[in-house]
């Protein structure tokens, strides 16, 4: 088990980071607590906006990279999970929109980035674990 606390840790950092540096700093998109023509019309709790760029939603993108993946690793033993976790991370990445930190566009993109993300890091996985003659016991 401790084998796939590495690919856990790559997962969140390639999410992450991707989310941020790859989307939000090169889109710019305001998020709607800081748009200045709707800024006024955004419930926002407890005073909290975020950063000043939401495109894409981070809590989306990671949430379904851990979801996808960890979702897709115990599909085989426990089948019911991987819909669970997904309902879980959609709840979190609405909670963002109902935040008025994130437009819909961008959970609905994190969550797309994050499901690519989370297969991607399970297929690398996959791959290593044939290459090791099945030592991780997936």
């Amino acid at each position: 088990m401790l084998y796939i606390v590495p690919f856990i840790v790559t997962l969140i950092f390639l999410s992450d980071k991707i989310s941020v540096y790859f989307f939000k700093e090169v889109f710019m998109r305001l998020r709607p607590c800081h748009n200045p023509e709707i800024a006024n019309l955004v419930h926002i709790v407890s005073d909290h906006c975020g950063g000043q760029y939401g495109f894409v939603s981070s809590h989306a993108t990671n949430t379904f990279a851990l979801a996808v993946f960890v979702g897709l690793l115990v599909k085989q033993k426990i089948s019911w999970l991987l819909p669970t976790l997904v309902i879980w991370a959609a709840v979190v990445s609405y909670s963002r929109i109902y935040l008025g930190v994130h437009y819909p566009g961008d959970v609905i993109c994190g969550a797309i980035l994050g499901a690519i993300i989370g297969k991607f890091v399970f297929m690398m996985l996959s791959f290593i674990n044939k290459k090791i003659d099945n030592k991780i016991g997936l």
